[in-house]
């Protein structure tokens, strides 16, 4: 059994040095050589020899030694050696060592004297220390404050021993002397620990006889000082609480930024009342402003993040200083920053905070600025936010981001346009001007996603007549000249406006890939549009403004058939608004014939792919609509899309506005709780923060603030029974669950009537899981029970086993017997939740995610709905699909599942069931991840949980 150890050393077991060489060194060598032989028996004790012979020859030869590296190994030499024999009584030799130690600690050098005492500091020998108690004390006085400083540890660490404080009755009144006269920073700061642990009285007593002083004080001893402050207030007695509070406050202006940051953490934990909270706050805030490292940006960060959930109110006054991190240019603290402050948004400060975030993009169009495009997207999502929460800003911005409509980031573009199409109809007064500006502009997009979003807009909010004609110009000049094509009298084809034909070629090759459309299912679309971004085409050309001409010439004809909607919607509202008969004609021939020269490139052979039917359908039927207008079909594509989109985004609001209801937790008191009455105190001698803390702990106090509940059911959940009744051994579990850690704290009852010697729990685990401690020996006595902790460590989001079995001796037989445990399966529903992504941040990931792993619907279950919910009940999911998009009764569902790990693994799950004729269910269940392991452990989670009842 290995035994802990306070030293490591590495050795190479290639070259072993024999022990006879060693003694030979040790007996002859000079000084050099026996330091080089003592390196050598050390690096042999530590790696499992035993070397008794070498003790004597030690004891001969170095002992006398004046070199202090000699005397220095020597002291690593006591220090691993075993001190003890079988009995647990000290070994005789060791007396022979006392002498020596005592004439170290008497040396005129004062590095041998600092030395000798750090190693009592690991002597545990009440035997071999009493005589030397004399001289440690001795030392405290001594006029180098090295010495003192190592004398004081050396007192403290005998004096916890568990007899020490018979070796030296009075450690604490000497150390609180020491500690009233010591100038050295260090010394000062270990008799104050000394006094924390073993006179905590005397601390506390010292600390507040000083208080004035303590902002004086070395960083090192303040930080002490800290640390017993949150120690005495975890306590019951909360009686000092608020002359703890001024000493913190005061310590706030320190020139340390670790003490300064451990401060505000203090100062929170202690009081809840708004002026400390503002304190803290701002200390995060100077220190997020003067720090460098992204580090320690995320961690004060987090702070920052903690203080909201509990201190919303005060925490919107320090938003522009949050803001002002996002001077840094790690992403990563800039999308934190980012999050942090659409949480603290109200109506009084929302102007401000756009307004920063309008300059912030105006910076990203700068060339030397890194990630430039990521950035602004994150900043257009961010000002997304504040103008749905806070309609009355989006007039300020809206001019300014639609200028990226041609953002070469494509996602940052289909941003942009998302943001453009929701805010045109939450906010009726800027109509006219947007659809104005994206006239103005629509020839600048080059993504087909963004430009598709665009013609939408268009289409459904081009309302007057000048708009109307406006928008069907700007069409038509994109499209440029027609036909498309023009086929020679020797058969070649040859484009009119001779568009690149790498640009078709580059773009069609990966065109014909599936992809997820919005319900989960799987589709063939005609053209990659995620993936162009900006077509070839030089700037300042004919065909730089003939972005939708050189787009359809690329093989894109679901925006070719979105041009037709749009077109059709745009000449049945022309139809309304213009008197002229003749005018609206021949707007609707001029569509007509887009039309068709659109049907016709795709059904000739100028292109590699011919055109896709879903397209080919839209196209015709905006044909013959045009062609025959009813009243009821006029009244769907001009008035139905925009209702059907306004009742989205109310039904987006809604259900964020029930999860925030959700999220709101509200404590009670009891009923026979006492409520203390701040008004009726004694105010004497209290400050205005001390005076606030009191009101705030009883308010707290009145709502249930203090109190927490214990869910006892859930804890019984976590014990397992790792043994039977009927083994001499019984053993359970209470498994507790952390983020990156799992502990196991094993109850071991011995049964029998025997005393079980040398027993140990072994463990072993299997998938990515790691044990930390190595298991250590313990003696049973009999029917007596026995609390052994395992730490072991996570590192990935993967069902992991844990097994073993307890080893253990008995005195009536000599061989070992061993209880085999059973298994300890850890859930990865313990490590993955809930989490939401956008539709397009679905998609994307499904498309990027490599594994897959496909469960068929085997199922008892015959409603869709309910078995969606057991599903998702059972997986720890959210589901992304509206429930608008789930009502109603036919016979077949799918529906998008999506959560996140604690080590930020993305899970995608994607159901598609159709209801048989018999009743039963059918169908797949598609998980993917980045990782293999997610995407196995979630299948054979479903695999066992989908048919119900459990």
């Amino acid at each position: 059994m290995e035994k802990p150890c306070s030293l490591l050393v590495h050795f190479d077991k290639g070259s072993a040095a024999m022990a006879n060489e060693i003694k030979a060194d040790l007996e002859g060598g000079d000084g050099p050589a026996k330091a080089d032989a003592m390196r050598r028996a050390i690096s042999l004790l530590l790696n499992g020899e035993t070397l008794p012979q070498l003790f004597i020859t030690i004891v001969r030869y170095v002992l006398p030694s004046e070199d202090h590296t000699v005397q220095k190994l020597l002291l690593l030499y006591l220090e691993i050696i075993d001190r003890r024999d079988p009995a647990g009584r000290a070994l005789p030799e060791m007396i022979l060592i006392c002498q020596n130690l005592r004439n170290n600690l008497q040396s005129p050098n004062e590095y041998i004297r600092g030395v000798t005492l750090r190693f009592l500091c690991r002597l545990s020998e009440p035997e071999v220390l009493e005589p030397l108690v004399p001289s440690v004390l001795t030392n405290l006085e001594h006029r180098h404050h090295f010495i003192r400083r190592h004398a004081v540890s050396a007192v403290s660490a005998i004096y916890r021993l568990p007899h020490g404080d018979q070796l030296i009755p009075d450690a604490p009144e000497l150390v609180e002397r020491l500690l009233a006269s010591e100038q050295d920073a260090s010394a000062r700061r270990n008799a104050f620990l000394m006094l924390c642990s073993c006179a905590q009285e005397r601390a506390v007593a010292y600390l507040l006889s000083n208080a004035d002083r303590v902002s004086e004080w070395p960083d090192l001893l303040q930080m002490a000082v800290l640390d017993l402050i949150r120690k005495v207030c975890r306590s019951q007695n909360r009686a000092n609480k608020g002359r703890y509070i001024t000493i913190i406050t005061s310590l706030l202006s320190a020139p340390s930024t670790a003490v300064v940051y451990e401060c505000a953490g203090a100062l929170v934990s202690l009081s809840s009342a708004p002026t400390a909270v503002r304190a803290a706050a701002n200390t995060y805030c100077q220190l997020l402003s003067s720090q460098s490292d992204n580090n320690v940006k995320l961690i004060l960060l987090d702070r920052l993040n903690e203080l909201r959930t509990s201190h919303r109110d005060v925490m919107v006054g320090v938003v522009m200083d949050v803001l002002r991190a996002l001077a840094s240019p790690n992403l990563d603290v800039k999308r934190k920053v980012l999050d942090l402050v659409l949480d603290l948004l109200t109506p009084r400060n929302v102007e401000e905070v756009v307004l920063y975030l309008k300059k912030e993009v105006v910076k990203t169009q700068a060339a030397d600025i890194e990630k430039g495009g990521e950035y602004r997207q994150m900043l257009v999502q961010a000002i997304h936010a504040c103008a749905v929460e806070y309609p009355e800003v989006a007039g300020s911005v809206v001019h300014l981001l639609m200028d990226f409509l041609g953002d070469t980031n494509v996602a940052a573009a289909v941003d942009v346009v998302l943001f453009v199409r929701e805010i045109i109809e939450t906010n009726p007064k800027l109509r006219v001007s947007m659809i104005q500006r994206l006239i103005d502009t629509f020839y600048q997009i080059r993504a087909s996603r963004v430009c598709s979003c665009a013609l939408w807009i268009l289409g459904e909010y081009s309302l007057s007549l000048s708009e109307v004609e406006s928008a069907i110009a700007t069409i038509k000049q994109c499209l440029g000249d027609l036909p498309f094509y023009t086929v020679s009298d020797e058969g070649e084809t040859a484009d009119s406006a001779k568009p690149a034909q790498a640009v078709v070629n580059s773009v069609t090759v990966s065109s014909r890939r599936p992809v997820v459309l919005a319900d989960g299912t799987y589709a063939t679309q005609s053209a990659a549009t995620e993936t162009i971004s900006t077509p070839s085409v030089a700037p300042g050309s004919l065909s730089s403004t003939l972005n939708l001409r050189s787009l359809i010439l690329s093989g894109d004809f679901f925006l070719a058939a979105v041009v037709s909607c749009t077109l059709t919607k745009l000449v049945l509202r022309l139809e309304e608004v213009q008197p002229s008969k003749v005018e609206s004609n021949k707007a609707c021939t001029g569509a007509l014939l887009i039309m068709t020269s659109i049907l016709q490139l795709g059904q000739s052979s100028y292109l590699p792919h011919p055109i896709d039917n879903d397209s080919y359908d839209r196209i015709v039927l905006c044909v013959r609509l045009l062609c025959n207008t009813g009243d009821d079909v006029r009244k769907i594509w001009l008035q139905s899309c925009r209702q059907s989109f306004a009742k989205m985004l109310a039904e987006k609001q809604f259900r964020e506005t029930e999860e925030m209801k959700a999220k709101a937790q509200v404590s009670h008191a009891q009923p026979d709780d006492l409520i203390d009455f701040y008004h009726l105190k004694s105010r004497k001698g209290m400050s205005q923060l001390e005076l606030e803390d009191e009101v705030h702990d009883d308010l707290k106090a009145a709502t249930g603030g203090f109190t927490k509940d214990a869910d006892d059911a859930n804890k019984l959940n976590r014990i397992l029974q790792l043994t039977g009744f009927s083994d001499p051994v019984y053993a359970e579990a209470f498994v507790t669950v952390h983020h990156y850690d799992i502990v196991l704290d094993v109850t071991v009852i011995n049964r029998t009537k025997e005393t079980l010697q040398n027993l140990c729990l072994e463990l072993a685990t299997m998938g990515d899981l790691k044990l930390v401690d190595r298991p250590q020996n313990y003696t049973l006595a009999p029917e007596s029970s026995k609390q052994i902790r395992a730490n072991i460590k996570v590192s990935s989001t993967e069902t992991g086993v844990i097994f073993g079995n307890i080893v253990y001796e008995t005195s009536n037989v000599m061989e070992r017997s061993v209880v085999v445990l059973n298994d300890i399966h850890i859930d990865i529903m313990d490590y993955i939740s809930p989490a939401t992504c956008a539709d397009v941040t679905f998609r994307n990931m499904w498309a990027e995610f490599e594994w897959e792993n496909k469960v068929a619907v085997n199922t008892v279950i015959q409603d869709e709905k309910e078995f969606l919910n057991h599903i998702i009940k059972s997986t720890n999911m959210k589901c992304l699909t509206p429930p608008s998009a789930l009502d109603g009764e036919c016979g077949f569902l799918a529906a998008n599942l999506y959560a996140k790990s604690v080590f930020g693994e993305d899970a995608l799950v994607n159901i598609s069931i159709e209801k048989q004729q018999d009743g039963k269910l059918s169908g797949y269940i598609r998980i993917r991840s980045k990782t293999q392991g997610i995407a196995l452990s979630l299948g054979d989670k479903i695999t066992l949980r989908q048919k119900g009842g459990s």
